[in-house]
């Protein structure tokens, strides 16, 4: 009697595989019971995706060329200065290693700031101070390096007009040379801080930066001339009427046909700068300013770096106009602290927070914990199993 009750229930239990039966709860339990533990060990993994994401340093970034002594310099050369009268030079000038005999055309009353030279010949008013030209033209030499060793975040394809018509974020910029023009009037480049006042922007040229008549780079939304930088492997020219902002670099020259304006600097490390009726302007906040008390060869200390607004003394001349600076200059500066998060276009050195990847991160890291949490007490429920009944392992109890 016993026998045939016993098993009657397992012919009624083994058979049955439709739904809501126990065998099919039995299989339901074991095969299915394994995604909650799946979904439960890969939320962990694209949480942690998600909130590494939000801290991954952006790649290309432009980073804020330091110009050292060179800093106040509008024009800086290695070879001659020579101008067209009448230009109108915001900032100094400086000559070195050549003499001062290599400047021509340009005179004191074209410059508001001090022309310095190495010998003390040149332009009536001159400053003899080699020491301060060779530490600035040493401190360019490092400024171009630094600005050169900049990863690009685009490079542009070798031909005309490469910038021109383009709007560009923050970021370092490669373009190679060009036979009539990088920049035309029809076409201006554009810069665009997105707001952000301590945007900087870097151009790479791997030979000649060349811009046409009547061309424009112009600012907007917070850009500021005194965070652009351009690093030319060769020449620059910029063309007549055109209108530029920035810090040219130039390894051998840099020529600026009649009219033509920058907002910034022109610094060339071995050739000549050749003017032709042209203003350059140092923008107020990134320029050292000095004050001239006669032409003593001892000045001041000369800002320290790019946007560091200084004030020096050159020291009075003892023995007449040409004289050597019997006491030596004072100077103070004030330096400008940025504000906010440093910005870096398309990437940044610094690194960037993404809060809302942030928060579906963390948003993950609580719905995994649930998850596992359920997981395993499922797990437990399967492993033991019911105490008692049909599917439990053990025999009915007797009536």
């Amino acid at each position: 009697m016993f026998t045939s009750r016993h098993t009657s229930v397992r012919r009624s239990v083994a058979p049955s595989t439709h739904a809501g039966s126990p065998e099919r709860g039995r299989f339901d339990r074991r095969t299915g019971g394994r995604w909650p533990v799946v979904a439960a060990c890969s939320a962990p993994l694209l949480a942690v995706a998600l909130i590494g994401t939000a801290f991954v340093p952006s790649a290309a970034a432009a980073t804020t060329v330091q110009l050292g002594t060179a800093t106040p310099f509008a024009v800086l050369a290695g070879q001659a200065v020579t101008d067209v009268p009448t230009s109108s030079i915001t900032g100094d000038v400086g000559l070195s290693p050549a003499a001062g005999t290599n400047y021509a055309g340009l005179t004191q009353a074209e410059v508001t700031g001090t022309i310095y030279t190495v010998d003390g010949t040149g332009p009536g008013g001159n400053v003899n101070n080699p020491a301060l030209l060779t530490t600035a033209k040493n401190d360019l030499v490092t400024a171009f390096n630094s600005a050169a060793g900049q990863p690009p975040v685009t490079t542009f394809t070798t031909g005309d007009n490469q910038l021109g018509g383009q709007t560009l974020v923050p970021g370092v910029y490669a373009f190679g040379g060009a036979a009539t023009a990088n920049i035309t009037a029809a076409s201006p480049l554009v810069l665009n801080a997105e707001g952000d006042a301590n945007a900087v922007f870097v151009f790479q040229a791997s030979s000649t930066l060349v811009t046409a008549s009547s061309s424009v780079v112009q600012l907007e939304n917070g850009a500021n001339a005194c965070n652009v930088f351009w690093e030319v492997d060769s020449s620059a020219t910029l063309g007549s009427s055109s209108t530029f902002v920035g810090t040219i670099m130039a390894l051998t020259s840099a020529t600026l046909d009649s009219g033509a304006t920058v907002q910034g600097r022109v610094l060339a490390r071995n050739g000549a700068v050749t003017l032709d009726a042209n203003t350059i302007t140092i923008p107020p906040g990134c320029s050292g300013s000095s004050t001239t008390g006669g032409t003593g060869s001892t000045a001041g200390p000369a800002g320290p770096a790019s946007n560091i607004t200084t004030t020096s003394t050159v020291g009075s001349g003892g023995a007449g106009s040409t004289g050597t600076g019997a006491a030596a200059g004072t100077g103070s500066s004030t330096a400008v602290v940025p504000s906010g998060f440093p910005h870096t276009g398309f990437g940044g050195a610094a690194h960037a927070r993404n809060d809302e990847l942030i928060a579906l991160g963390a948003l993950g890291l609580a719905a995994s914990a649930g998850a596992l949490a359920m997981a395993v007490r499922r797990r437990r429920t399967l492993v033991s199993g019911p105490t008692s009944g049909p599917l439990s392992g053990q025999p009915p109890a007797r009536p």
